[in-house]
């Protein structure tokens, strides 16, 4: 019976179970459900985010002393000032998240209290400003370090590559052989500081990742020396303007998939969401807030 209303088809509905997110995208193409969880509310952020963490950063990594938190979770006093972001499977499985910090001054961010900067670097403006924090994915959908752009919007395949990375999407959708995971948080992280006026991102970070961020599109520049900090990471930036104009430019693909918005209609329901798909709508995705 059409009412005037869209019809749904059944598929495109999700238990959120427990979940409390307050905004979230679902990728079918890349099969992950993104959710944004604001911190400062008690049981607002889900409880796997931190158990993830401490799995990466106390048992794998050894940066943090495992005995030091209770039952596994990995917890710091950033968490209620930060936005955190996560993708789960279509199944409900968590696989990756990160936090972007934003405290209130005098509060440092992160990265100051190990790494130094430049004599020269000039801090922007902390209402502009965050700090991508506490990045981790699970440790079998992580990228083996040979891992090309390959699934990246706009990119092809170079005529120099082994034929072993050959993308075959029959079998390869997973974030293992493709960067669409870290790449999918950080199109949440861009999104959500285009709507909350941030416009510039820190981070610390090992070489190895701020080069495969780069191939990407990401061009952070270095503001410090090289550090010590959860290993040896160095500090930089990113000018989100910038990133947006050099990516218009050079990856107008890419650009627009980071800044389509997400087909994704939030309801009331507790137990629910509603996702709207793009043929469902009356009107274009840029429409939906």
């Amino acid at each position: 019976m059409d009412n005037g209303k869209a019809r749904v088809d059944p598929d495109a509905f999700l238990s959120r179970v427990e979940f409390g997110a307050h905004q979230e995208t679902i990728d079918h193409v890349n099969r992950k459900i993104f959710r944004a969880y604001r911190g400062g509310h008690s049981g607002a952020i889900p409880g796997d985010i931190f158990r993830l963490r401490h799995q990466v950063y106390c048992l794998e990594c050894a940066f943090l002393q495992a005995e030091q938190y209770v039952d596994g979770m990995e917890l710091d006093d950033y968490d209620d000032v930060s936005t955190h972001f996560a993708a789960y499977t279509l199944d409900e499985k968590l696989v990756g998240a990160v936090r972007l910090v934003q405290p209130d001054a005098p509060k440092p961010y992160p990265f100051e209290l190990h790494c130094e900067v430049f004599s020269d670097f000039e801090m922007p403006d902390r209402e502009q400003s965050a700090e991508i924090s506490r990045l981790v994915v699970k440790k079998s959908h992580r990228r083996r370090r040979a891992d090309s752009v390959l699934g990246i919007p706009g990119f092809l395949p170079s005529h120099h590559h082994d034929p072993a990375d050959d993308f075959d999407p029959a079998v390869d959708r997973r974030d293992r052989t493709s960067p669409m995971l870290l790449l999918g948080m950080y199109r949440e992280m861009f999104r959500h500081s285009q709507d909350s006026g941030i416009r510039y991102w820190y981070a610390a970070m090992e070489r190895s990742l701020a080069h495969a961020l780069k191939k990407m599109g990401f061009r952070f520049m270095a503001i410090g020396p090289e550090a010590n900090y959860y290993g040896a990471v160095t500090p930089y930036v990113l000018d989100l303007h910038d990133l947006g104009r050099k990516l218009r430019q050079s990856n107008p693909t890419l650009a627009a998939w980071f800044n389509e918005k997400p087909p994704v209609v939030e309801h009331s329901y507790p137990s629910r969401v509603h996702v709207v798909r793009n043929q469902e709508l009356g009107n274009t995705p840029n429409d939906i807030n």
